[in-house]
């Protein structure tokens, strides 16, 4: 069995992990691809989307709610309760406000995009980027502020562990 110890902390690190992936689309990525051409901007936007499932990126999107889980109910069985429930709230927040997010919106947005054919006229390319770029950073940024409260959550309740 996992170490007591090990679970809050690959906690963290998963959770660290997803909140610098949202943060580093909101302070550089989106903004870069804002400033290029638009149909350079789709072009690689297309390709990012393709390339993001991957088994890099599987862990921290996918198992960060599971093992906030995990180590919120070792907490409990510990009677840890306080640790427990600053891990279950990281648990709940990133997979209302990263993961939920993430499948609800931002995937179906990419996968729409995906289908786009650039167009040869800038300003149709700029229309394109701009009906897809606004809302995917608004949504991007919930995905950033959810996840950075998780991690948060996380390092308040390793510091509740007694």
């Amino acid at each position: 069995m996992i170490s007591a110890r090990l679970l809050p902390l690959a906690s963290l690190l998963l959770t660290a992990a997803i909140f610098g992936f949202f943060y580093a689309w909101v302070c550089s990525t989106m903004w870069g691809l804002d400033a290029a051409d638009p149909a350079i901007a789709i072009q690689a936007m297309q390709a990012m989307n393709a390339s993001v499932r991957n088994a890099v990126f599987f862990p921290a999107f996918f198992l960060t709610p599971v093992v906030l889980a995990i180590t919120a109910a070792a907490l409990f069985r510990k009677r840890q309760t306080r640790a427990g429930i600053c891990f279950a709230l990281a648990a709940a927040v990133y997979a209302a406000g990263g993961f939920s997010v993430t499948a609800l919106v931002n995937v179906p947005m990419n996968e729409a995009l995906a289908l786009v054919e650039i167009p040869a006229s800038t300003d149709a390319a700029r229309q394109i980027w701009r009906s897809y770029s606004d809302p995917w950073q608004f949504w991007n940024q919930v995905r950033a502020v959810a996840s950075g409260l998780a991690v948060l959550l996380t390092g308040i309740g390793l510091i509740r562990i007694a």
